[in-house]
């Protein structure tokens, strides 16, 4: 299964299956959960109104964890099988990560002026947040720091399974230090320790979150297909003009002997 889709043009035949089907699943979400979020959703006694930044907060804080895990496995696939659709996956995941942890980050300090009445505080959640934002953006410099594409491929693959020691801190970081964020009430043994009138939206915008991460990273591997495929083609045409050009001065040199 793992070799199957390593064929960019297979790989290709089964995004045209579900992209169209992921862009549906993602309006779907978007609208319903938006609904419940600001329609069909108490405001809570404490936070009031500001409550709602949840509904796009956690959601995002979720999906900059998934990409990054996403990223790393993807990264060492291709580091050690040299799958090329692995790489491209690890690739085109780097930037909506990156973009779901900024998102996570602006809206957290949205939801935390009010609440802690500070933009920014240095507790663990935030900050290992902050250092899996900078894992991204330095995921992405290495892959472009390289003239050779396999050395910024190896680079970039080791920075990422290195980074993902940040993922199990990030996610236990308000058990094992005391910090201002409260203990997960989503993801429990126990069960979610939250009404379902605010669980239902959050996971509604969770879906839709992870909708739009698959109808955007098909159409980013599709644009790096098609990049690599008219690299392919501009390199071809560029050997082809020097070998016609060294034919062409051989006759020349032919023909003055």
């Amino acid at each position: 299964m793992l070799h199957r889709f390593a064929n960019p043009t297979r790989f290709l035949r089964f995004a045209d299956r579900i992209q169209p089907w992921a862009a549906r699943f993602t309006v779907i979400f978007v609208i319903a959960g938006l609904y419940f979020a600001l329609l069909n959703s108490p405001s809570d006694y404490q936070q009031g109104e500001t409550v709602r930044i949840m509904y796009v907060h956690v959601p995002s804080a979720w999906m900059a964890i998934f990409c990054y895990t996403l990223l790393a496995i993807s990264s060492g696939v291709a580091l050690i099988w040299k799958h090329a659709i692995a790489d491209l996956i690890a690739r085109s995941t780097a930037p909506i990560g990156a973009g779901f942890t900024f998102l996570a980050l602006i809206t957290g300090s949205l939801w935390g002026k009010p609440m802690w009445g500070v933009w920014w505080v240095w507790d663990a959640r935030l900050t290992s947040v902050l250092v899996l934002f900078f894992l991204y953006l330095g995921y992405l410099a290495l892959q472009e720091a390289f003239d050779d594409r396999e050395r910024g491929i190896r680079a970039s693959a080791i920075l990422a399974l290195v980074g993902l020691i940040n993922v199990p801190i990030i996610k236990f970081s308000v058990d094992w230090w005391n910090t201002l964020h409260q203990p997960a009430s989503v993801i429990k043994i126990s069960g979610p320790a939250i009404h379902s009138s605010m669980l239902i939206p959050l996971l509604l915008m969770a879906l839709a979150f992870k909708g739009y991460y698959v109808w955007l990273l098909l159409i980013r591997i599709r644009g790096e297909i098609n990049f690599m495929k008219v690299r392919a083609l501009q390199l071809r045409q560029v050997h082809d003009d020097e070998s016609a050009f060294r034919g062409q001065d051989q006759t020349m040199n032919n023909g003055v002997g």
